[in-house]
């Protein structure tokens, strides 16, 4: 099968997926589970510490004198991490050395991108860079739909980006890692300093493995940096800068519980399914995001608590204030955390040997011994649509735009009950519908659907549809969901696309299962 574009292939969901992607073989999605790795893990060129100044003093005057030494050229792979959010100034600070440098034809490698890099914009214009390779949202995901970048876009989970890395399937050149606090030899961590974000763990695949690694920090301190996220002896260059974000956009510390009675009821119903499951119970674990839906359902979650008299064994961050006072009171006993989106988190990190830093390596990478995720009892998380299989998107909107990442949302399907939260409709549109614009999670990882007019359960859960049995809940079944939605805006229109694939979606094992067209105007 061809598009006037590539060759495309038929995966194992029924997507057409392209053979090669920026001219490289892909291997399309096999299902759950079906494709084993083979080979050994990637790893950096050897390097001799006689090539190193015996002191352990690596700086250098200034970020373009780190990215020279580092041997900056045409067509190499830049990562960089998101941990300042939109905040960030270093990799737009990176794009603008490279151009004045007249290079071309770079990868980005971020772990995500924020509307901070709209500033890019230009560069991917000019070729600077070709593509990007990381979850994308705002200006730049908009730019990518409408088929204008160079290259094709590749979007992974956190996890796969780690897998990616440790694979091998993307070499990274340069490694700029931002910390907010450094000493010369290399080690960093993001708790102290006027940049201070908590933790730095999504670099940690990329101090691991790439050729180079430079630490650039706005916060420089004698030997030692303790304690240390990033290791020294894995850093070839450090260098401090004026600064590095805006503290305000790096950690807002106005992370909220949301006030709308819609999305108030979504999570009351959410925490009445899991209370009447059985799930919340003594030792039982949990995870939710730091947005205002899952927060509240955190909020109701402590008062079944402590009501029950029962305490979880841990909880899975990103960590804010609520979930730091639910450690503090004593009602979890661990947060094993992946990254940090309030003040309150930072300290608590800072503070509290009971508050775990954590990596993709440990929480989500699927190509290891295990991780956290399968451990988790219940993990609450959002999608922009669902449909009548479960199936779930959280890259783009019924319009096709990108405007999302990937984040650690596939990562989190492997825990023991995955519940999504969402609306029934958004502007007048139908989240549930017969079929996902952009597939990023296959349906049989979906537990629950909980709307506000209805919680549906996937059929293969039988058990869960026992316990709640005669519990008052209002079910009903995915189908009787979507004709609700359409019943109250009408059936959806289906976006128009070109044949043109603007970006893919990686499963987490690095497979690809979606491909996402260029809209047409």
């Amino acid at each position: 099968m061809k598009s006037k574009h590539r060759e495309l292939i038929k995966n194992a969901a029924g997507r057409s997926v392209p053979a090669k992607v920026n001219g490289v073989p892909v291997i399309p999605y096999k299902g759950v589970g079906k494709y084993r790795p083979e080979g050994r893990k990637h790893g950096p060129r050897i390097a001799s510490a006689v090539d190193f100044p015996i002191d352990g003093d690596k700086r250098v005057e200034n970020l373009k004198e780190a990215l020279v030494k580092a041997g900056l050229k045409d067509g190499m792979t830049i990562s960089t991490h998101h941990h300042f959010r939109n905040g960030d100034y270093l990799a737009n600070m990176i794009f603008d050395i490279a151009k004045n440098m007249g290079i071309k034809g770079l990868r980005w490698f971020p772990s995500a991108s924020f509307p901070c890099h709209e500033h890019l914009i230009q560069y991917l214009e000019d070729g600077t860079i070709h593509h990007i390779e990381g979850s994308m949202n705002g200006p730049l995901g908009k730019f990518v739909s409408e088929g204008r970048m160079k290259g094709t876009a590749v979007l992974r989970s956190h996890g796969g980006r780690y897998q990616a890395v440790q694979d091998g399937e993307v070499g990274i050149d340069i490694a700029v890692i931002g910390a907010p606090t450094a000493d010369p030899f290399g080690n960093a961590n993001g708790l102290y300093g006027d940049s201070a974000c908590g933790l730095l763990g999504f670099a940690l695949a990329d101090s691991q493995y790439a050729d180079k690694v430079i630490v650039v920090t706005d916060n420089m301190v004698e030997f030692p940096c303790i304690p240390w996220q990033i290791q020294g002896n894995n850093v070839d260059i450090t260098v401090e800068v004026e600064k590095l974000g805006d503290p305000d956009e790096i950690i807002s510390g106005t992370t909220r519980i949301t006030r709308s009675p819609d999305r108030l009821l979504l999570a009351e119903l959410t925490a009445r399914f899991c209370d009447a499951a059985g799930i919340i119970k003594d030792g039982f674990s949990f995870q939710s995001g730091a947005g205002g839906t899952s927060l509240a359902v955190g909020e109701y979650f402590r008062q079944i608590m402590r009501k029950r008299g029962v305490k979880a064994r841990f909880a899975r961050g990103g960590s804010n204030k609520y979930l730091v006072s639910m450690l503090e009171e004593g009602l979890v006993e661990y947060i094993l955390d992946g990254q940090t989106f309030d003040l309150d988190g930072v300290k608590s990190m800072a503070d509290n040997p009971r508050h775990v830093w954590t990596s993709p390596f440990t929480s989500y990478n699927y190509h290891g011994k295990g991780n956290f995720a399968g451990m988790v009892d219940v993990v609450i998380l959002g999608a922009t649509e669902v449909d009548v299989d479960f199936n779930a998107n959280v890259v783009t909107h019924s319009d096709g735009y990108l405007l999302h990442g990937l984040g650690g949302w596939q990562n989190c399907l492997f825990s023991k009950t995955v519940i999504l939260p969402v609306p029934l409709f958004r502007d007048r549109i139908p989240v549930v519908r017969d079929r996902v614009t952009t597939l990023c999670g296959p349906g049989e990882l979906i537990d629950v659907v909980v709307t506000e007019r209805g919680i549906a359960i996937n059929p293969k859960r039988e058990d869960l549809i026992s316990a709640v049995k005669g519990s008052g809940l209002p079910l009903k079944t995915i189908d009787e969901l979507k004709d609700e939605a359409e019943r109250i805006c009408g059936t959806p229109e289906i976006p128009a696309f070109d044949d043109e694939i603007v970006a893919v979606i990686n499963w987490v094992d690095g497979t690809v299962i979606d491909a996402v067209r260029k809209v047409s105007k």
